[in-house]
């Protein structure tokens, strides 16, 4: 049977060895509950906007020169080819693409920070920090980001009922979803998110999205949908990309391989490599 990574454990883990002063200050019950296997809404193909049809019908506000780059890489595409999407040669999907859920994700809050694991190419885990920090000078840049969050309660309950968070420090190269449309390769992206469970069925997760970056004319807001599986004791999926992945990228031109293990094109009348560098 499929299982879950260790981290989850070790991060509830961390919260048992926590001091006991630290550990009566978390109230578990000021906070929504998030437990559970969350699964995107939809079912059709994945996509950034879930609301839109795929490709060009998610009318990105792209700037002119990004939209030119994406309707290169549609041609690429219909014609054999990956475009620029990163996911073929096994590099993380990174924000804001990770959030479209391909595969279910969990979420663990504790004291200050929140997870969010989702084992999608390679396992992936946001953390978003709560703590009242500010962004560091000197954080390492990330397929992630860093992400630092804001719990908010809007009806003055006392209880916490939305998560503010902002990412930046990213790294790439990302895309949106697997149409190609890509972002920035400056890579100063800035992500916003409010999520928080839906006032009519606490079994929906709503995560109100926009991305900031130099590619777009504006900022783009988009609604993801979550549903938690009520499926008892479901097993916990691995996806290990290099296990299963058929694609080489060599230059910049993606090939396959066969089962025998030998490259063959994707695109009809695709050059070979070049073999300057091996004997005849």
């Amino acid at each position: 049977m499929h299982t879950r990574s260790s981290i989850g454990a070790l991060a509830l883990a961390a919260a048992l060895l926590m001091p006991s002063a630290a550990a009566q200050a978390f109230d578990a019950t000021k906070y929504p509950d998030f437990t559970g296997i969350w699964q995107r809404a939809t079912t059709d193909q994945p996509r950034f906007d879930p609301s839109k049809p795929p490709g060009r019908g998610q009318g990105a506000p792209l700037t002119p020169e990004f939209q030119a780059k994406f309707e290169a890489t549609l041609k690429d595409i219909a014609e054999g080819g990956k475009g620029e999407l990163p996911a073929y040669t096994c590099l993380a999907p990174g924000m804001p693409m990770i959030m479209t859920a391909y595969v279910p994700m969990e979420i663990i809050v504790l004291p200050e920070i929140t997870y969010i694991m989702i084992d999608h190419v390679y396992e992936s885990v946001r953390r978003i920090f709560t703590d009242g920090r500010n962004f560091p000078n000197d954080a390492e840049s990330a397929f992630i980001g860093y992400s630092i969050g804001k719990w908010i309660d809007t009806d003055g309950d006392g209880k916490f009922d939305v998560l503010e968070v902002e990412t930046r420090n990213l790294k790439g190269p990302r895309v949106y979803d697997e149409s190609g449309l890509t972002l920035h390769p400056d890579n100063m992206s800035i992500i916003k998110e409010r999520i928080y469970l839906d006032k009519a069925d606490r079994n929906v997760l709503h995560d109100e999205l926009t991305v900031i970056d130099n590619g777009l004319t504006r900022p783009w807001t988009v609604m993801k949908t979550y549903k938690r599986e009520t499926t008892p004791r479901m097993a916990w999926r691995e996806e290990v990309c290099a296990e299963v992945n058929g694609h080489v990228k060599i230059g910049t031109e993606f090939y396959k391989l066969d089962p025998n293990g030998f490259l063959m094109p994707t695109k009809r009348n695709q050059a070979s490599p070049n073999l300057r560098h091996f004997p005849n």
